[in-house]
């Protein structure tokens, strides 16, 4: 919609905040509104003031940086169905790709509904393949080549030719760089030096995987095969090649939108460029703090380098967090306020559109077993408060974290699904290890692997170092790892065992493990999601629980360069974010009961989480005290009457609720007003600036100096910096002049 004089007319603020915007995921089509339903109008009535800039900006490059939960995909849809129904883009010249067919999907069902349903939505690699198949008789001749729908037995095969043998992960291994390889467009003479120039963690010695990697593609070539990878490679060179056809495409598809482009592949990039010829028909929409594919060859370089290319592109900025309470979105802030690298440089900083919701809930327990099940406590109360199971996730760094958490759930008689991963019990390398337990135990002290072994304990380490377990674990991420990972599980399952039964054998333990397996619940759609933080890109929760958040687990050990634990760092920010009103965190400070509490919280909640030095300080530092001057560690305690503090609002304020305060009243309105001059000044909520809770605990606490002022939960690094001397100077009784603290 625009003005007689060309510039876009601004909706009223009833219009978007009042007509109809609710939570991107779940906002109706067409809010109601004075529009006729068939007219163009209509596609933006309850959208924002930013999600309509993005509707009616048709022509021209656009880049879009969507944080998490803001209707990006709205924005983007209407945006499409505007153009449509305004006659100003015709539905078959409009190419819009995302990055999974579920995306994919849900962006069709929704541009159908908005009266855009001849527009088409597919994936780069569907989009390709329909070209490739179209085109190559007239470019190529012949018969398509057979699609490969899976790679990793031609992988094996390509193994065995070059004499090198791959057990069943190193496959899956090999098979992913080789995937890396060609997406960056990398062929097999060069891929050890661009491995070690990415600082790949390979599976194999480099020379060998690249040797497997030619040979693999020489056994395509001969059977008349092509993969996934090949389906875009092919397309771009036809597309290089033959002019006239490129030309073709390009008179067909004439307006590009690409969600999610931070994730898009150099391979990816070259055939869009293509795609696009000499024009700049593009929208694009992504978030560089979503960056958490790298491994695969993803970057958000395009996103970042767009005003680059683009000089006089569009750029709108989507901060209105629709999913989330402002709890939760201040969270998410504050892990992102932390972040270096050229991707946190072009952070967001969400607003919440949501009404206030319950703190996140920070919880530390003794070990592994008392989390899981101090988790599933949780769970069954929010289930019996009437939050439906489907609506809660529990999400971990690595899918060997789930066998804890099953368990804790059946045995708390909660229904789960796991999603992106096999069931623990059902994994090759778990079943393959119960086989090698099963026989150890049926030979008694005839197997070799037993002689001089008495303790259950170091019977099952025995028995599954012959399955692939060691007491080191492998070096680097990916299948290999992730096999480990499940055998470790067992060996700490059965030490827990003989523990709880001394005395117990291996054919008990073995019993143990087919009573466990045959007691979990079936998956169901109503239960309970158990998955991967990466699993659970793309979707949300009413409530989430992060789970395992030590260092070591996140980041990650294998995470050594600064790069690599930043995105270990993106990937705690997307599972936070996936939490639409109860976040809880937790950790445990010794793997097993009994153990040695040597673990800590991961250092990426420094300054966020209750008692927490900010990063940076130093041990004994002042910003490490508390308002009492010690240092904080171990239980929280109640100022007041001494009580272990749990509850998140308790803890902010460092005593019981219901305990007496000290607060300087006049010291709390003196900073009220305050903060309404700056949320006034800046165009913030007033919660942006500092929660309600938060000026209690400074009034409570009125520090003197910025490491105590640091000490206060709510006050991390860079609100410290931005709000520190004023907050001080209002403490000391001084007066503040008006304006934004950064004008100084």
């Amino acid at each position: 919609m625009r003005a007689a004089c060309g510039q876009f007319s601004r909706p009223t603020h009833e219009t978007w905040q009042h007509g109809g915007v609710t939570a991107a995921t779940h906002s109706s089509s067409f809010p109601g509104g004075p529009a006729s339903a068939d007219s163009a109008d209509a596609v933006l009535l309850g959208l924002d003031p930013e999600q309509r800039e993005v509707a009616t900006t048709l022509r021209g490059p656009v880049c879009v940086l969507a944080g998490a939960g803001t209707g990006k995909t709205r924005a983007i849809t209407h945006r499409i169905a505007y153009g449509v129904r305004s006659g100003q883009l015709m539905p078959a010249s409009v190419l819009a790709v995302t990055f999974t067919n579920r995306a994919a999907g849900e962006m069709r069902g929704r541009l159908r509904t908005l009266g855009a349903g001849g527009v088409q939505a597919r994936t780069f690699h569907s989009a390709a393949l329909r070209q490739l198949q179209y085109f190559w008789p007239k470019a190529v001749g012949g018969e398509v080549p057979r699609l490969l729908e899976r790679k990793i037995q031609f992988v094996a095969e390509a193994g065995a030719r070059c004499r090198i043998r791959l057990d069943r992960n190193e496959l899956r291994d090999v098979t992913g760089e080789i995937e890396w390889a060609k997406v960056t467009q990398t062929v097999p003479a060069d891929y050890p030096v661009a491995a070690l120039k990415s600082g790949r963690e390979a599976p194999r010695d480099l020379a060998e995987i690249a040797q497997i990697y030619g040979t693999y593609e020489q056994l395509k070539r001969d059977r008349g095969m092509i993969d996934f990878e090949d389906v875009l490679l092919l397309t771009v060179g036809i597309l290089q090649d033959r002019h006239d056809i490129a030309e073709q495409i390009r008179t067909q598809y004439q307006h590009f939108v690409v969600d999610e482009y931070q994730d898009v592949s150099p391979l990816q990039q070259r055939l869009l460029d293509l795609w696009l010829g000499e024009r700049d028909s593009l929208c694009v929409v992504g978030d560089a703090s979503q960056t958490i594919y790298s491994f695969t060859g993803a970057t958000p370089d395009h996103l970042l380098n767009f005003r680059t290319r683009y000089p006089q592109a569009t750029v709108v900025k989507l901060v209105r967090d629709y999913r989330s309470t402002p709890q939760v979105v201040h969270l998410a802030n504050g892990l992102l306020n932390q972040a270096k690298g050229r991707a946190a440089e072009h952070r967001l900083e969400l607003i919440s559109q949501r009404e206030t919701g319950p703190d996140p809930v920070y919880a530390e327990y003794a070990d592994e077993p008392a989390e899981a099940e101090g988790v599933a406590r949780r769970i069954r109360d929010l289930i019996a408060a009437g939050v439906p199971a489907g609506e809660i996730a529990v999400l971990y760094r690595i899918n060997a974290q789930s066998e804890v958490y099953e368990q804790a759930l059946a045995d708390a008689g909660v229904p789960y699904q796991l999603r992106g991963a096999e069931r623990f019990f059902e994994r090759q390398e778990v079943q393959k290890a119960i086989l090698a337990l099963r026989g150890a135990a049926r030979s008694g002290g005839n197997d070799p692997l037993l002689d001089d072994v008495v303790e259950l304990g170091s019977q099952v380490r025995a028995v599954l170092s012959s399955t692939g377990w060691s007491t080191e674990p492998p070096a680097g991420s990916g299948a290999v790892r992730d096999q480990w990972e499940s055998l470790a599980a067992l060996v700490r399952l059965a030490e827990d065992f003989a523990r709880s039964r001394p005395g117990a054998t291996l054919a008990d333990l073995t019993i143990e493990l087919e009573e466990r397996k045959a007691a979990q619940h079936a998956p169901t759609v109503q239960g309970v999601t158990l998955a991967s933080l990466h699993a659970a890109k793309g979707l949300e929760w009413d409530a989430v629980f992060l789970v395992g958040l030590t260092d070591g687990m996140i980041p990650i050990t294998y995470a050594k360069t600064d790069e690599q634990v930043e995105e270990e760092r993106r990937l705690l920010y997307v599972g936070v974010t996936r939490a639409r009103i109860h976040l809880n965190l937790s950790w445990a400070v010794s793997r097993a009961p009994g153990g040695r509490a040597s673990r800590r919280p991961s250092r990426f909640l420094n300054g966020l989480r209750p008692g927490s030095a900010a990063p940076g300080a130093t041990a004994g530092s002042a910003a490490e005290r508390g308002v009492r001057g010690r240092v904080r560690r171990g239980p929280v305690l109640c100022r007041v009457c001494g009580k272990t503090l749990t509850e998140a609002g308790e803890l902010k304020l460092m005593r019981c609720e219901d305990c007496p305060s000290d607060m300087d009243e006049g010291l709390y309105e003196r900073l009220r007003d305050w903060r309404a001059a700056q949320s006034k000044e800046q165009g913030l909520p007033a919660y942006c600036v500092f929660t309600d809770k938060t000026l209690m605990a400074i009034a409570e606490a009125a520090p003197a100096e910025e490491g105590e002022l640091s000490m206060i939960s709510g006050v991390g690094g860079r609100k410290l910096d931005r709000y520190g001397a004023d907050v001080l100077a209002i403490c000391a009784g001084q007066e503040v002049a008006a304006g934004h603290p950064d004008d100084a």
